[in-house]
């Protein structure tokens, strides 16, 4: 047993510790390689703004930033919001991806309103009920079950665009097929056809639109000469677009280093076995489940039957309905500047409380009498108070979210089983949800899922860390936290500090970071130490012991093992130089 206290050290990107020489050196063969000999001095002068971000004013020689590159790279933080045309048309096209699983989602909400009579399948018998279920379940099961799985070896073979064109040609065609279908058994291949667009676009859209964001250097390349070409339509400025290709370049050679190669089964075994891996897809199944458990796909797909039962017409249910999207539309907006404002787990910690009552709200108002007047415009009311709280955070979260946890090695698959995750349970939800319906009534189903929302909002409490505006190499390190430290903190230091805050009202209680990053003012969320040595540790203050090998970084970079402990169990990782294979070992531990 030994106390480790070591000062913070500095934490640095994947290029610190290289000399200017050798880095110059590298980017000038990196060009030589990869068919960018046109812009070797470009790209030597983005590789010295990528090693120090916040330094590029000090770039001296021939590699200086002339007056216009330093004024274009301050401005980023200036005014973020200014970026080429070409990039906001990219997004909105994006954004249309998003808005093909909404409308074909309503299109099932009314089409639930006449099918099942269509295709003799509408009697309240057990065998109705669920074939109902499962045909409205058909484009998750086929999403979950086939769509997302197919991605990372689509984006494989025909890239991110050629991924997201074939996927539209499903999602355009499979409804057509399914308005002109005879019976039940064609309109279930029509929707599962539809799920598997749907599971190849959802596992595609949101890492493209992430990969194009200049806010966030993300993206796995493999034409590096057609990735410089849409990096210099994508930034306002080529120094921009050097520098932002050859961070993504030394972020992709760290991992291959600390990971190796793989296959996709490898790949897809090692999102459960590279700790820091498995952390992020036990973050992006928590927020991806989350969106099931909170009820939103229940309601959008069942929203007119739910009004039906209320008690008004099939019309008023529809008018209802409408209402809802409406609303769910509007208040998506805010999530725009809120996302990255509030964060990602903030603004889920603050809407899931919300969501709880607001649909607890909606099924007691179903107790007065049907026929009153105000019966089933107050269950609307708190439905769409849902759809409010609802819009900016579960809404756009767990695609964002799911699409930065992973490391560029693992993006594809990894998002296959977020997305996949999110679809099968939204299938199982689906299929059980009319006879839920038929045996509690409308408001069981909705003090069901109330308490859903409870259970949701801990388990993200517990087990969701921060992603917002963290870099690759700052998430490597928010995701080596082991989770048992995690989820102490959050119990021994958020909680109480909460208590004196919210409840006491005491103002000058202050919250202890977890997370140390070496920015200016910035240590909110830093990254962690991870301690390399072979026996348990006892940190100073909180007297917590750790057993030392379960915690080893991803990768390992330079100077010796130790850590430090400010407040509870705050961590720096202090960097050490080692050989490509006590990487690769670094990577499987921890």
């Amino acid at each position: 047993m030994s106390e480790i206290i070591v000062p913070p050290p500095v934490i640095s990107n994947p290029l610190a510790g290289i000399t200017r020489e050798q880095l110059l050196e590298q980017a000038t063969r990196f060009s030589e390689q990869h068919g960018l000999d046109k812009y070797v001095h470009l790209i030597r002068k983005g590789a010295l703004a990528a090693q120090n971000p916040t330094g590029f004013q000090d770039i001296t020689g021939p590699e200086a930033l002339d007056a216009e590159e330093m004024d274009v790279l301050r401005r980023e933080t200036t005014h973020k919001w200014r970026v080429p045309r070409l990039l906001y048309l990219t997004i909105i096209t994006c954004s249309i991806g998003a808005a093909v699983q909404g409308w074909d989602q309503e299109g099932s909400n009314g089409a639930n309103l006449s099918f099942p009579k269509q295709f003799n399948i509408g009697t309240n018998s057990d065998h109705d009920a669920l074939l109902v279920g499962l045909i409205n379940a058909a484009p998750y099961i086929g999403s979950a079950l086939i769509g997302c799985w197919l991605s990372d070896p689509l984006n494989a073979t025909f890239g991110r665009r050629g991924t997201i064109f074939f996927s539209a040609i499903l999602c355009l065609l499979t409804p057509i097929g399914g308005a002109l279908t005879r019976n039940w058994q064609q309109f279930l291949i029509t929707r599962i056809g539809l799920g598997i667009g749907m599971g190849i676009k959802a596992s595609t859209v949101p890492i493209f639109a992430a990969e194009n964001s200049p806010a966030s250097i993300r993206g796995a390349l493999g034409r590096y000469e057609d990735a410089m070409e849409s990096l210099l339509k994508l930034r306002n400025h080529p120094i921009q677009a050097a520098r932002d290709l050859y961070a993504i370049h030394a972020q992709v050679g760290i991992e291959a280093e600390a990971i190796g190669k793989s296959s996709y089964a490898k790949r897809l075994v090692e999102l459960f076995t590279i700790p820091r891996v498995r952390r992020a897809t036990l973050a992006s199944f928590v927020v991806m489940i989350g969106q099931q458990m909170c009820g939103i796909n229940i309601i959008a797909f069942y929203s007119s039957s739910v009004f039906r039962e209320a008690g008004t017409s099939d019309f008023n249910a529809l008018l209802a309905s409408w209402g809802f999207g409406l609303v769910n539309f509007l208040f998506a907006w805010p999530a725009i500047w809120t996302i990255d404002t509030f964060g990602r787990r903030s603004l889920l910690l603050f809407t899931f409380p919300n969501m709880a009552w607001s649909l607890l709200a909606a099924g007691l108002c179903t107790l007065i009498p049907k026929s009153s007047q105000v019966h089933l415009g107050l269950v609307a009311l708190f439905v769409y108070i849902f759809a409010v709280f609802y819009s900016p955070g579960e809404g756009p979260v767990p695609f964002t979210y799911s699409a930065e946890v992973f490391p560029l090695s693992h993006r594809e698959v990894g998002m296959s089983w977020a997305v996949a995750t999110c679809l099968f349970w939204a299938a199982v939800l689906s299929i059980t949800f009319p006879k839920i319906l038929a045996a509690t009534g409308v408001l069981g189903a909705f003090c069901l899922y109330a308490g859903f929302n409870v259970a949701a909002f801990i388990m993200i409490f517990l087990w969701m860390p921060e992603t917002k505006q963290r870099t690759l190499e700052e998430l490597d390190y928010v995701f080596a936290v082991p989770t048992g430290i995690f989820i102490k903190y959050n119990l021994t230091k958020v909680v109480p500090w909460w208590f004196k805050r919210q409840i006491l009202r005491k103002r000058d209680a202050t919250l202890e970071p977890l997370y140390h990053f070496d920015r200016p003012g910035d240590t909110a969320f830093g990254p962690p130490v991870i301690v390399t040595q072979d026996d348990s540790s006892i940190y100073s203050d909180t007297g917590a012991t750790v057993d030392s090998k379960d915690y080893v970084t991803a990768r390992e970079t330079s100077y010796d093992a130790g850590a430090t402990a400010t407040g509870a169990d705050a961590f720096t990782p202090v960097p050490r130089y080692g050989s490509a294979s006590r990487a690769r070992q670094a990577g499987r531990q921890g």
